[in-house]
């Protein structure tokens, strides 16, 4: 029997590649002789870059760039490997830690191939202390420094995650990084490092120092939302507050970014405001696509094609998936849908162990639900047992398979 195991994190209790490697403790507690698939999956969000590395035995680097106010970081991408073939009977697998330790190196020019970043290694609100976070100051310059050392590492591809953001600079600085300048109402170039609270001063943009290599390199950008750029539902309304906006902060920020796509739309020729995905990150996902010509998809499919999850699926009696909440949000590009509807078009049968079931859980979408949280389990014990109860309802999973 061949198990293909590909659950996301369980955030703030496990890692992809941990939850992975649990549940193929728990298939092979039943069934010893199974022949498990390990292939943590993520949708562009925080554990994006390890669930990539982790299924596809890609390598880790690193660079020196700027976090979200300015201050230097080390920030981590990774170039992937090819995704690998299914285990042999009994084996399991690196766990996150062991991934994160092998494999890590500097910047090696010359690597080629795909690269993977997320956005939040550079301009993530986590490296934001909770009494500075403020919109209005945040930059996403250091995102563009990524992307320039995945190209100085020989990338040809990119993918970029752009979950957990401290921004809402529309990708300006992110641009900036990248080459394009930006011309102040006196005919000057905008301050490095542009942040949200600097958008206005924006009169013209010069798209000629842009660095070659980024109209030579097909981006991606793996994203799970659907907001627009501007308005009620845009950048700055919906995730501006989880950032540190204040309601007048909130206004000033969407009016910046109005004003952006007004001068995007005159000077570039392309009108991201009302695309949807534009909103994802503070306008990072519109920045990408006017300034790097990106474009943007839904983050789980995304992922799903660069580790070859439809290869994997092919010949597979059953998948097992998994994450920490079932709603219905995993309908808006997260991973488990895409794996959901790539098992059903390979008539695999599919497994669903989430930490938590929510009411509005879209059940149809898989063979099987068993979350964690049931019965006496309660939450809490949930999220400090996750491994071990992992295990336990994959062994259920297999069981109910097989009987």
């Amino acid at each position: 029997m061949k198990v293909l195991i590909a659950p996301d994190s369980f955030k703030e209790s496990l890692a992809a590649a941990d939850a992975a490697a649990a549940i193929a403790e728990g298939v092979l507690a039943v069934c010893p002789n199974a022949i498990v698939d390990l292939c943590p999956m993520a949708d562009g969000g925080e554990g994006t870059v390890a669930a990539m590395v982790a299924a596809t035995g890609g390598q880790f680097l690193s660079a020196d760039v700027f976090d979200p106010l300015g201050a230097p970081v080390r920030g981590r991408f990774a170039m992937l490997g090819k995704a690998s073939d299914a285990l042999l009977p009994g084996q399991v697998g690196l766990s996150a830690a062991q991934t994160a330790s092998a494999g890590d190196a500097n910047l090696e020019p010359g690597a080629g191939g795909a690269a993977v970043i997320e956005m939040a290694a550079a301009s993530g609100l986590a490296l934001v202390r909770p009494e500075l976070r403020d919109p209005t100051r945040t930059t996403t310059f250091g995102t563009g420094q990524l992307i320039l050392a995945a190209l100085d590492a020989g990338a040809t591809e990119i993918i970029i995650g752009i979950g957990g953001s401290a921004t809402n600079d529309g990708g300006c600085g992110c641009g900036q990084a990248m080459g394009v300048t930006f011309i102040d109402h006196d005919g000057n170039p905008c301050v490095c490092g542009l942040s949200g609270g600097g958008l206005a001063d924006i009169a013209s943009i010069d798209v000629s120092g842009l660095d070659p290599r980024i109209k030579e390199t097909k981006i991606t950008v793996a994203c799970d939302v659907k907001n627009p750029l501007t308005g009620p539902q845009g950048a700055a309304a919906i995730y501006g507050p989880q950032k540190g906006a204040t309601e007048e902060m909130v206004q000033q920020l969407d009016a910046g970014l109005a004003h952006l796509a007004e001068i995007i739309r005159r000077d570039l020729g392309l009108d991201v405001e009302n695309l949807p995905g534009s909103g994802a990150a503070g306008g990072l996902g519109g920045g990408l696509v006017a300034f790097a010509g990106a474009k943007l998809e839904n983050g789980g499919a995304v992922i799903s094609k660069a580790l070859s999850l439809s290869r994997r699926l092919a010949g597979a009696d059953l998948c097992i998936t998994g994450e920490g909440k079932l709603d219905s949000q995993v309908l808006a590009g997260k991973a488990l849908s895409a794996i959901a509807e790539l098992a059903a078009k390979a008539g695999v049968p599919v497994v669903c162990i989430p930490g938590q079931l929510a009411g509005d859980a879209p059940l149809e979408l898989f063979t099987q639900v068993l979350p964690l949280v049931m019965g006496e389990v309660t939450v809490r014990h949930a999220m400090t047992h996750t491994q071990q109860l992992l295990a336990q309802r994959a062994s259920e999973a297999i069981k109910a398979f097989l009987s």
